[in-house]
Order: structure tokens, then C-alpha cells, then sequence
């Protein structure tokens, strides 16, 4: 009981966390969404002229319905921007178009972090569904068949393991765009800092995430453990 109670704890601080750490986010995006670029260069701009000046010509940058929705698709080589980041021009828009368009430029010089991440992608699909499962029937019949929640946990492990190797991947992202930013005097420095900031907050959701995974798989251990002996 002790045990579950505190897991329960735990889950609810780091979903705590999670909720600041997003609502901070949006926050800062809000922030500087209203600091205009001094260049007049919308998001789209941005990222084509990034892409370009790192020599890359076959990847297209497209608009998508939504909020914080923005991402690079390597199947079909297109970088993927939210209407407000495709069309703004302002320092928001252009760190998480120059974010995304980092990782093009992973895919295009072969990052061996992003390669592996990709290489787990079919693995972490079946994994989560099948641990989902046997985690689920594993705690209901722990007494009569722990082996099956063993088996949830083992498959769960491996999401878990794709949450940090996702780390690298972002945070590197983020310092090819603030480097391409600076080096090619693409913003101001203030307009800088703002990037930076919004990119320093984007990166640590996916921290909370791989902590929070992280901390379940230890809950779901402990679960497991006590109830054999």
C-alpha cells in the first residue's frame, strides 16, 4: 500500500510539473510572439533560407492546422509548420521554424542520435501497445501471474529508453537553429534571446516526459517486487 501510494505521489507531482512546465511554454510563445523581426521574415522564409544555406533543396516546408504542431516528417522530407509559425514574423515563429528545419539538417548529415531514434520508431509502435496490455492484466493477476506484468514492464522499458534518446535529438535541434540564427545575423539580440528562451522551454518538455516515463517504469518495478515476496 505504501508502495502504490507512493507511485501515486509521485505520478502527481511530475504530471505537476508537466502542467507548469506547458503552460510556461505557451506562455513564452505568447511572449514572443509579439517580438516582429526586425528582417520582416515570416517562418516559411526562415526555414527555406535555412535549409538552403545548409545546402538542402528537397525538402519542403508546409503549413499544418493547429497549435504547437510543428514537426519534420524524414518519410516524406518535409518540414512541418503550424499556420501561426508559417506565417508570423517574429521571434517565435522563427525558433521553432529554424528548430525544425535542424532537424532536416540531422537527416540530411546523418546524425547517428536521429538515425537510431528513427531505427526505434516500428519497435516503440508495437512495444507501447503491447505493454499497455500486459501491464494492465499483469497488475490484475500479479499474484497469480506476475510473469505477465514482467513482461508489460520489459516492453514498457523500451518506450521509456526512446524518451531519452529523444533528448539528444531536441536539444540538438535547438543548437543548430540558435546557431544558424546567430551566424547568419538572422535576428537581433534580443530577438535571440527570445528564440532561446522559447526553445529552452520547449526542450524541458521533453525532459518532464522521459522523467515521467522514467518514474513509471520504477513504479510499475516496485509493484512487481513487492507483491512476490
Amino acid at each position: 500500500m505504501n508502495i502504490m501510494f507512493g507511485g501515486y505521489v509521485l505520478a502527481g507531482l511530475i504530471a505537476l510539473v508537466g502542467y507548469i512546465v506547458q503552460h510556461r511554454l505557451k506562455s513564452k510563445f505568447e511572449h514572443y510572439s509579439h517580438l516582429q523581426l526586425q528582417n520582416g521574415m515570416s517562418g516559411k522564409e526562415i526555414a527555406e533560407k535555412m535549409l538552403h544555406d545548409n545546402g538542402i533543396y528537397d525538402v519542403k516546408v508546409i503549413s499544418v492546422a493547429g497549435r504547437l504542431t510543428d514537426h519534420y516528417n524524414p518519410a516524406d522530407k518535409t518540414v512541418n509548420l503550424s499556420e501561426a509559425v508559417y506565417n508570423e514574423r517574429n521571434a517565435a515563429a522563427a525558433a521553432v521554424a529554424a528548430h525544425e528545419v535542424g532537424h532536416a539538417v540531422q537527416h540530411f548529415k546523418a546524425y547517428s542520435w536521429l538515425q537510431f531514434r528513427s531505427k526505434m520508431v516500428p519497435t516503440v509502435q508495437i512495444s507501447s501497445t503491447v505493454a499497455q496490455f500486459a501491464i494492465i492484466g499483469g497488475i490484475l493477476l500479479v499474484n497469480t501471474f506476475p510473469q505477465l506484468l514482467l513482461f508489460g514492464i520489459l516492453f514498457f522499458a523500451v518506450t521509456v529508453v526512446f524518451t531519452f534518446v529523444t533528448l539528444p535529438v531536441e536539444y540538438d535541434a535547438s543548437n543548430r537553429a540558435l546557431a544558424w540564427l546567430k551566424d547568419k545575423n538572422m535576428v537581433t539580440p534580443q530577438e535571440y534571446d527570445g528564440a532561446a528562451d522559447s526553445l529552452k522551454w520547449a526542450a524541458l518538455t521533453y525532459v518532464v516526459a522521459a522523467i515521467g516515463a522514467l518514474a513509471t517504469l520504477v513504479q510499475y518495478l516496485m509493484i512487481y517486487l513487492s507483491r512476490r515476496e
